[in-house]
């Protein structure tokens, strides 16, 4: 099994800057891929990026325009998503996910999620 677990998310002011985290246990080198979510009241998820453990990267680059980054550290077992010049339309819940089935963009290909942790962007 894989246990996600994410931390770093909580209100910061536009502009500002925010690293989230998801630390993973269980089956972690044996998934594929790493994946963040994001998911605002009323709307549907939405891929924000998704890396491998050998560090190939994918990006939703119509939502972020270049201001997030995905990074992992295989010692710790933690994925890592850097946010910074934020917005406001940024405010949602952001998941993390792991996948076996493959580096992907859709939620339907992740088999695990966390819990998610809020960012709120205030203006």
């Amino acid at each position: 099994q894989v246990q996600l677990v994410e931390s770093g998310g909580g209100l910061v002011q536009a502009g500002g800057s925010l690293r989230l985290s998801c630390e993973a246990s269980g089956r972690t080198f044996s998934s594929d891929a790493m994946g963040w979510f994001r998911q605002a009241p009323g709307k549907e998820r939405e891929f924000v990026a998704a890396t491998t453990w050998s560090g190939r990267t994918i990006f939703n680059t119509d939502s972020v325009k270049g201001r997030f980054s995905i990074s992992r550290d295989t010692a710790k077992n933690t994925v890592y998503l850097q946010m910074n010049s934020l917005k406001p339309e940024d405010t949602a819940v952001y998941y993390c996910a792991a996948t076996f089935r493959g580096l992907a963009a859709l939620s339907e290909g992740y088999d695990y999620w966390g819990q998610g942790t809020q960012v709120t962007v205030s203006s």
